[in-house]
Parts: structure tokens; sequence; C-alpha cells
């Protein structure tokens, strides 16, 4: 079983523990990525029906605890090409936040731009379901209308990208 990279309460890394242990009783870090494209479309992905955590729910393209000795960045990169086969990227730093809830954890987000069609991403099929480019409008939509369909981090992060235009270009 992998390690994870444990960190204090400023996000300096301070040791490593197995993956079940550390997400119940530590802080650790989470990389992940909000992919948009030139028509300002956001990519989502519907996370696996075996997962423990949120199945069957729509949340971030890309994302990964830190395992250890890797950065936030080394980790992004390398879960954009586990999952979706984006290989070669060079994602923009975004913010880092600080989830306080059933787990504790940092979560450093990066952003990139993309025109891929849908059918030109191969998906980890036992980390993912499907993938799909919404529209602002269509996310917001779904996000007011059926919000049991999302991960609980998704209302949050689609104001801080969308609502509040940390990412418009």
């Amino acid at each position: 079983m992998s390690k994870i990279s444990i960190v204090d309460e400023n996000d300096q890394i301070i040791g490593s523990e197995e993956f079940e242990k550390a997400k119940k009783e530590r802080i650790y870090r989470v990389a992940a990525l909000w992919i948009t494209n030139s028509h300002g479309e956001i990519l989502l992905a519907l996370r696996h029906r075996n997962k423990i955590h949120d199945p069957l729910k729509w949340g971030p393209a890309v994302s990964g605890t830190v395992e250890e000795g890797e950065s936030y960045e080394q980790n992004i990169k390398k879960e954009a090409k586990e999952e979706l086969e984006l290989e070669k990227i060079l994602p923009k730093i975004g913010p880092k936040i600080k989830i306080e809830d059933e787990y504790n954890y940092f979560v450093q987000w990066f952003t990139l731009t993309t025109d891929k069609i849908i059918g030109e991403f191969k998906i980890q099929e036992d980390e993912v379901e499907e993938i799909k480019w919404f529209s602002k409008e269509e996310l917001l939509s779904e996000l007011d209308s059926h919000p049991e369909n999302f991960t609980p981090g998704i209302r949050k992060y689609s104001e801080m990208f969308i609502v509040d235009k940390i990412l418009t270009e």
C-alpha cells in the first residue's frame, strides 16, 4: 500500500503514512485539475461506481492524493496521464484551499485549457465512468437542481472558478 504525505496546519510536510490511516487521522495533500476549453466549458468526471467516496457523482476531471516524495505538480501531472492520458501538460497553478470536514486536507488547484473532444481522451476505467464537457450555465443549473449528482466540493469550486472568475481568459 502506498504512503501519502502528511502535513501540518501550514501545509508543511511532517511525514508520511499509509493511505487509509492517514486520511482518517491526519492532514494530507490533494492535487486537482480544473480543465476548460476555449468555449468556456468545464470538463468533469463521473466517479467510478466502485469508489468508496462519492461513487457515480460528478467531480473534477482529474484529482489525486499526493503520495510520499511527490510535489503537488508532480502528482497532478501523473494523475492527468493516468486518468485521462494527458501527457506533457503545463498546468497553471491555481488557488490552494484547506478542507476541514470528515477528512482534513489541502487541495492545490491547477488549471488547464485544452480543446480535445471527448473521444480524444482515454479514461482510466477503474477510476472514471465517463467524462463530459459542461457549459458554465449547464453546470450551475445542474448544481442548483440536482446537487446530489455532484461531489460535495463542486459547488464551492465552481463558484471559485466560474462565479469569482479566477479562471477567465
